[in-house]
């Protein structure tokens, strides 16, 4: 059976700088953000319901994704409206590309802290400062009040930590998330019981804030 790996983390945190590393270290890396656009496309299993409970945020036959983040990300209550929707045909795309690879070793990035995806996988984390996430998404052109609206609808640094079997600190450079990336990668397809700790991968509780 392939090695089952979730990567996650708050939003900033260097998911897809992780998620691009383990690529070229030769795991079949599926990107859930991507499955999820499919599943809100025209032609998406999530569409017509999406569309309409929220028929401002279709623009030209197309769901403005940014338009119904803005909706959805201010009130929990329509966040898990549209997680009722989409979750469901997300994860059965995922398990169609699992099946599918035949690789050795999948990864799924998965923004969210739901086993979306069940037993059997275990869960990466990407952590990094609160500070260090808002300038990264405020070079991606997101406001001070997206920002604070996204970080708020997702698990605290703690939270994350908490969640998470194995931890990658993004603190620092690429270099350096490279070098945890590798080790991990390499640690668990030797299938070792040494613990994250011990590998220095993980970070430290008292580093969380």
């Amino acid at each position: 059976m392939a090695l089952r790996l979730i990567l996650s983390g708050g939003i900033g945190s260097g998911k897809s700088t992780a998620a691009r590393i383990a690529s070229e270290l030769g795991v079949h890396v599926i990107d859930a953000d991507l499955v999820g656009h499919s599943v809100l496309a025209s032609d998406g299993e999530a569409f017509e319901q999406v569309a309409e409970l929220w028929p401002e945020v279709v623009v030209d036959g197309e769901i403005d994704r940014r338009a119904l983040g803005r909706i959805v990300f201010s009130d929990p209550s329509r966040l898990e409206q549209l997680q009722a929707i989409t979750h469901p045909a997300i994860t059965s795309r995922i398990e169609r590309l699992v099946d599918s690879s035949g690789s050795e070793v999948v990864l799924v990035e998965l923004p969210l802290p739901d086993d979306l995806l069940g037993p059997g996988w275990s869960r990466i984390v990407v952590d990094a400062p609160d500070g260090v996430r808002r300038q990264r998404l405020l070079s991606r052109g997101m406001t001070d009040d997206e920002i604070r609206e996204r970080m708020a609808a997702q698990p605290s640094r703690r939270e994350w930590i908490e969640l998470a079997d194995h931890v990658l600190d993004n603190s620092g450079s690429v270099g350096e998330l490279r070098a945890q990336t590798e080790a991990l990668l390499a640690r668990l397809r030797e299938g070792s019981d040494q613990a994250p700790d011990e590998a220095g991968l993980s970070a430290r509780p008292e580093q969380q804030g």
